[in-house]
């Protein structure tokens, strides 16, 4: 602060009390990556305010950019700060500006000070290179109340973070707000956060500050841990705002400061905040941002899907995914966990199973479930880094690119038709001949599905060794189960029926020729051995005496007349037969007459 009356050089001491109020400088933005910064800006004072004869003040003043052709604009802030209530509504490069942020001071209950701030990235993204002017920037009307303790200023400055591929991956934190040092508040202590320092090398800070004055160096430090920060003969130690610009070399940047300084000794491995203290004892100096440049030796975790597998009516989809450490300086961790969402719902969960290294990357898969209440349509989102619950464990370079996404669309297999049981005679021992050839189609409920039949399950699933005698397929055993592939264009479906064969009356051949002559020779019925496998078989004469009994275990009846161990020919003529099949079906005996000859 400066208290003095400047046509004689003495102190003109105020005798009431000192307040000055501001915004705390806090973390405004971090950004991670092959980048640097600069400054860029200029004073609208026409010579230091400590040694006006009278007040006088610019409303315009340029400065300009240079960068290397190499270099390319990622992020542009504008900052402009005067004496007064404020000044919003400025012009640079003839286009109109409005604040998207203010900062404000007040000074006793009477001087005020302000500073303003706006984004122009895509501003000087399209402009590039050369002459930047901010004009209409009035503060006129304050600085003849402001000139009473030399305090009339206004100035501009704009933070210009750039990449270059040529560049280490450093982290740039730019803080903000408008905090004051001076002689009666003389020391101010600024804490920044949010650092991770992996590597000092080449490690800078900058400041934006205003009023501060080259011809006031009492007790005026700038400290960095603990540490007097200098850059002689532009920034000496005991006057660090004093009206210069680094970036140009110049010292005739009236009553503000564009600064940058090596600090890779100042801060250690590890830190991850530091501490920048000022003392004045008589400048009354505004800080307005502070920019800071760490080497920043990281991983940089990202993920892609790579593929799905969609299984007809299942909502457990395998997954692939390749985890990648391209844009690193650090290998990345084993273990490093992956979470997938499906409308913020967490539907599985991963981790790498190995060191990536630099540049490398490395492929696996997951099994995820999605809800019964999620759509057939959806999309998956992988995030790379995330226990699960939005939470990462490992720093990165860049912490805003760790997701990818997946479209997918559940299969729904064909509706279908059910199927009754197939019935057929039994040919012996439960052998049938089945024509299920309808079946095709009507299983269907969609004609435009096709239809196909298996033996198996397994075939049916893998659509392998289908069955093309369907009007005349022969099992060998019953019950057997057929199944059908009902395919749309995307998905099948399953389903089987049963084929059974029944018992049905046998037929009876009554007439008995043993002559060997291979026709009738023996008392034939058929559709009963092997069938009726329980059945029991008697012959009689015509005087009703049993003369031969027979079952399934027996040959036929040849015409023999059974008499204890042996037997003998039965004479010619009319017999008579009982049969028993025992089934369920039929529970009475079949009964009959039968004739024999030789």
């Amino acid at each position: 602060m400066k208290l003095k009356n400047t046509f004689y050089g003495y102190l003109f001491f105020i005798f009431f009390p000192l307040l000055a109020i501001g915004q705390d400088i806090s973390l405004y933005t971090q950004i991670n990556g092959r980048y640097d910064f600069t400054f860029v800006g200029n004073t609208l004072n026409p010579q230091e305010n400590s040694f006006q004869p009278s007040p006088s003040i610019f409303t315009s003043s340029s400065a300009d950019l240079t960068l290397d052709s190499s270099d390319v604009i990622e992020r542009a802030y504008l900052y402009w700060a005067g004496c007064g209530t404020g000044d919003f509504d400025i012009k640079l490069n003839g286009v109109d500006i409005t604040a998207e942020r203010t900062f404000s001071n007040l000074l006793f209950t009477q001087f005020n000070f302000f500073s303003a701030f706006t984004d122009i990235t895509s501003f000087v993204q399209s402009t590039g290179n050369g002459t930047y002017t901010v004009s209409d920037l009035d503060v006129t009307s304050f600085i003849d109340l402001h000139y009473q303790n030399r305090t009339n200023f206004a100035g501009w400055a704009i933070i210009v973070v750039y990449q270059n591929n040529a560049l280490p991956l450093n982290q740039l934190n730019i803080y903000d707000g408008l905090q004051v040092v001076s002689q009666v508040q003389n020391l101010l202590t600024v804490n920044l956060d949010a650092l991770n320092v992996i590597d000092n090398q080449d490690a800078r800070i900058g400041f934006l500050a205003w009023e501060g004055d080259s011809g006031l160096a009492v007790n005026e430090t700038l400290r960095i841990n603990g540490t007097i920060l200098s850059n002689p003969p532009l920034n000496p130690a005991n006057n660090a705002f004093n009206g210069t610009n680094t970036v140009t070399n110049s010292n005739e940047l009236y009553n503000m400061d564009l600064d940058i300084y090596n600090i890779q000794n100042n801060i250690a491995i590890g830190d991850t905040s530091a501490t920048i203290e000022l003392t004045s004892g008589q400048d009354y100096v505004m800080i307005n941002a502070i920019v800071t440049k760490l080497n920043s030796q990281l991983p940089d975790a990202t993920i892609v899907l790579n593929n799905f597998n969609v299984t007809c009516d299942s909502r457990e989809v395998p997954i692939t995914y390749t985890v990648s450490n391209l844009n690193s300086t650090n290998d990345l961790q084993s273990n490093t966990p992956i979470a997938f969402y499906v409308d913020g719902i967490l539907v599985g969960t991963s981790q790498t199973q190995n060191i990536i290294p630099i540049g490398g990357n490395e492929t696996g898969s997951a099994i995820i479930t999605i809800p019964s209440t999620t759509p057939l349509n959806f999309t998956v989102l992988a995030v790379v880094d995330d226990i699960g619950d939005g939470t990462g464990i490992v720093t990165e370079l860049a912490e805003n690119n760790n997701t990818n996404t997946i479209s997918i669309e559940l299969l729904v297999a064909p509706d279908f038709n059910n199927l009754n049981p197939v019935l057929s005679c039994n040919l012996g021992l439960t052998r049938g001949i089945f024509d299920f050839s309808a079946y095709e189609n009507e299983v269907k409920t969609d004609v435009s599905h096709s239809a196909t039949f298996y033996e198996s399950h397994d075939d049916a699933i893998n659509a392998i060794n289908p069955i093309f005698n369907a009007s005349n397929y022969e099992a060998l055993t019953t019950p057997k189960e057929i199944f059908i592939r009902i395919e749309d264009n995307d998905c099948f479906a399953i389903t089987s029926f049963t084929l059974l064969t029944e018992n049905c009356p046998p037929i009876i051949y009554n007439a008995v020729s043993d002559n060997n002559d291979g026709l009738n020779d023996s008392f034939f019925i058929d559709g009963l051995r092997d069938i009726f496998v329980d059945f029991k078989l008697e012959i009689y004469n015509r005087w009703g005496k049993l003369v031969w009994t027979g079952d399934n275990n027996k040959p036929n009846w040849k015409g023999e007349i059974e008499e204890g161990i042996g037997s003998k020919q039965a004479p010619d003529g009319t017999y008579f037969y009982i049969l028993y099949l025992n089934d369920p079906s039929y529970p009475e005996p079949l009964n009959g007459y039968l004739y024999l000859t030789r």
